[in-house]
């Protein structure tokens, strides 16, 4: 196993921060998801509520 200075690894992550790459479809990917979640919820909770008329 090679040993890399702290500098060089320092660089590299460096540049890979400035790559955004996937991290817009993570992001919509995961609001979505939470929607969902949220909408999803409330549609089945909601016939638990009870009508006292």
């Amino acid at each position: 196993m090679e040993h890399t200075p702290r500098t060089a690894w320092l660089m590299e992550a460096a540049s890979a921060a400035e790559q955004q790459g996937a991290g817009n479809l993570l992001r919509i990917v995961l609001v979505v998801m939470v929607v969902g979640c949220v909408l999803a919820a409330w549609f089945l909770l909601r016939g638990y509520k009870r009508k006292d008329d």
